[in-house]
């Protein structure tokens, strides 16, 4: 049975077999702008209530993206209110919901709050959201809103009442705590059964680092006590799965800052890696009709200009280069699709010389500031696994389907099979933030739309998260901790080819403009790679690691037959190392551990008589005793597998 509690107090019961859906449509439209209650099979479940278009009512639960967002907001303000009675004298400026949790920023004038502040502030929390206080909304004049926090002396609020019109101002109320705020909770403070304050930082007002600066404090909460344990477990393995933590245990790549923050280095083992990703994607696309360009790292500002990138993304690149001895001005390469453009641009096609299909491993160099800068996942420069594909309308269809094909492809020999799509088209209300008609709008996003639907692939549209030329077909992958990413985009685009003056001779022997696909199945390399380690804890796929197999002779007595398994293993193209330091064989076997090579393989006196090999597998799996064409014939069914 599924029980409501309405705004009034009273129950509506509803059948055991109902969905949230059905639940949100039997109660009154009338009821639409009020948060509810909901009791399933007995257990209480947090919802907000959100007016559809159509009016209809729909449930969100903590398993809800939206759920989250009300859970988290209403958090916010038990938190802010745990503060006010502990710390007085503070003053509160804004606490939304984020990704993970939510923060509050407070100007504690004067008083320093550390990690071990935090104890007292969640037992505070928790004995205040135990009281289960109803949260309630009311619209405020502006005049009644500013007095409210000048009688409070909160500058903070006072100067964010300032800039909201009178008649969409809002208070919400719980206990005795009140704060400014536009809405979206939860039912009352004693849903929140569980609370971690995560850390603090430092934060300009208003993000301006002109203004004064605040304490954020982060936390996150939730309904069950036992949800916070397993999300600080996960924490604890995504510790242990950092990237930047394990790219320098695995000897894959450095950062110098004689050469810059946000510049990788890619050491041997890094760079072999990177190697063998391109290599797989080179001879898949290949196969697919690709052919490969290379582009320079810089390009004259006005090619920018022409794309329109340089309007909507200057601020965010590396300032022009001026030429010493004449009127030019360059740019560091932000994006490499321009570039891409005036290839096509070398020489006149005809409609039966297309689609051409341009590919490019090229680097790109974005400004980014130095505290967004985050290992791999966020640097300022890295290589996109570009391509631009030039079709006809006609062709459109097919390519784009054919570039998911190649999309999924990918994913499944690097194991990240959990994914959605995410459909992103531009947002109505903002026009100002694209380029092009209407007309080649629609075209677009239909083409995609039909695409997607034709290859029954489980998706969403996200309006506003469009690129400025056009829509695009984002994949949305889950690693092994739950997180999502947002790895490889297609996106088709009818106005670059319009702003290069791109054409093609028709079958009616007139010049038409072609339709533009970009695309990249691995997006940026750098941030690639950086998931996939965390993914995988750096235990590769066996056609990707860096070292496959390696050797460990017990005594210098057996380094001439490691070194003949060595050649062996190389003559059946495997990569294998020795390891011939003088350690005990344990130390040996634990060093290998945690380098993650998938075999050991160990040899003495009995293998070398025997002409054998003892085999361990990376985590501990005993193989025995078997011939090197053995363990050959393994590795390789293993690796056809996967690829």
């Amino acid at each position: 049975m599924i029980q409501i509690t309405l705004p009034d107090g009273s129950i509506k019961a509803v059948a055991k077999n109902s969905t949230a859906m059905d639940v949100a449509k039997s109660i009154s439209e009338g009821f639409a702008r009020n948060v509810i209650s909901a009791k399933f099979n007995d257990e209480t479940v947090e919802t907000t209530t959100p007016l559809q278009t159509d009016g209809s009512l729909v449930l969100f639960t903590f398993n809800d993206d939206e759920g989250k967002k009300a859970f988290w907001h209403s958090s916010a303000h038990v938190l802010a209110q745990a503060i006010l009675k502990l710390y007085p004298n503070a003053k509160l400026t804004i606490g939304p919901a984020i990704d993970n949790g939510f923060y509050y920023d407070v100007d504690f004038e004067g008083v320093s709050i550390s990690e071990t502040d935090f104890k007292q502030i969640e037992t505070k929390f928790l004995e205040l959201a135990r009281g289960k206080h109803n949260f309630t909304m009311r619209s405020v004049s502006k005049s009644d809103a500013l007095a409210f926090y000048k009688k409070e002396n909160n500058g903070f609020k006072v100067e964010l009442i300032e800039g909201l019109e009178d008649g969409t101002i809002t208070f919400c109320d719980h206990d005795d705590f009140t704060d400014l705020c536009r809405g979206g909770h939860i039912p009352n403070t004693g849903i929140i059964k569980a609370i971690k304050i995560m850390n603090v930082a430092g934060a300009y007002w208003r993000g301006d680092e002109n203004n004064k600066q605040l304490t954020r404090i982060y936390g996150i909460s939730f309904p069950k006590q036992k949800l916070l344990t397993e999300y600080l477990e996960r924490l604890e393995e995504a510790k242990k799965r950092d990237h930047r933590k394990l790219g320098k245990e695995l000897e894959l790549f450095t950062f110098s800052q004689k050469v810059g923050a946000g510049l990788p280095l890619w050491l041997p083992k890094g760079a072999a890696l990177r190697d063998r990703l391109e290599n797989f994607l080179k001879k898949a696309q290949k196969k697919a009709g690709y052919e490969m360009v290379v582009t320079p790292h810089i390009g004259q500002k006005e090619l920018y200009v022409t794309s329109g990138h340089y309007a909507k993304y200057g601020e965010d690149s590396f300032q022009p280069i001026q030429t010493p001895k004449e009127d030019e001005e360059f740019l560091l390469k932000p994006m490499n699709c321009p570039h891409h453009c005036e290839i096509y641009n070398n020489k006149q096609y005809s409609y039966k010389d297309l689609p051409k299909r341009f590919a490019e491993f090229g680097t790109v160099y974005r400004y980014e500031q130095s505290g967004e800068l985050h290992g791999l996942t966020r640097v300022r420069g890295f290589t996109q696994d570009d391509a631009h594909i030039f079709c006809t309308p006609d062709q459109l269809d097919n390519e784009f389907k054919n570039v998911i094909d190649l999309v999924l492809y990918v994913f499944k020999a690097l194991g990240f099979e959990n994914f959605t799509t995410q459909v992103s088209l531009r947002d109505p209300d903002i026009p100002e933030k694209y380029i092009g008609s209407d007309e080649n709008w629609e075209k677009a996003e239909n083409a995609i739309k039909s695409a997607v639907i034709d290859k029954g692939l489980d998706y969403v549209i996200e309006y506003g998260e469009a690129a400025f030329y056009g829509p695009k077909l984002d994949f949305m992958v889950k690693d092994v901790l739950g997180r999502s990413w947002q790895l490889g985009t297609i996106q088709v685009d009818y106005n670059l080819p319009e702003r290069f003056n791109l054409t093609y001779k028709g079958s009616d022997n007139e010049l038409h403009t072609p339709v533009m696909i970009h695309r990249a199945p691995f997006g940026s390399m750098e941030r690639f790679i950086a998931i996939l380690i965390e993914h995988t804890g750096g235990n590769f796929p066996l056609w990707l690691t860096p070292e496959q197999v390696i050797i460990l002779p017990i005594s210098d007595k057996y380094q001439k037959y490691a070194e003949k398994v060595s050649s062996l293993l190389e003559n059946y193209e495997i990569r294998a190392l020795i390891d011939d330091r003088n350690e005990k064989t344990g130390r040996k076997i634990r060093d290998a551990e945690m380098q993650k090579i998938p075999f050991m393989i160990i040899v003495g006196e009995q293998e070398q008589e025997a002409n054998t090999i003892s085999v361990r597998r990376h985590g501990g799996n005993d193989l025995g005793t078997i011939s090197v064409v053995d363990l050959s014939t393994l590795i390789k069914e293993e690796i056809n597998k996967s690829i």
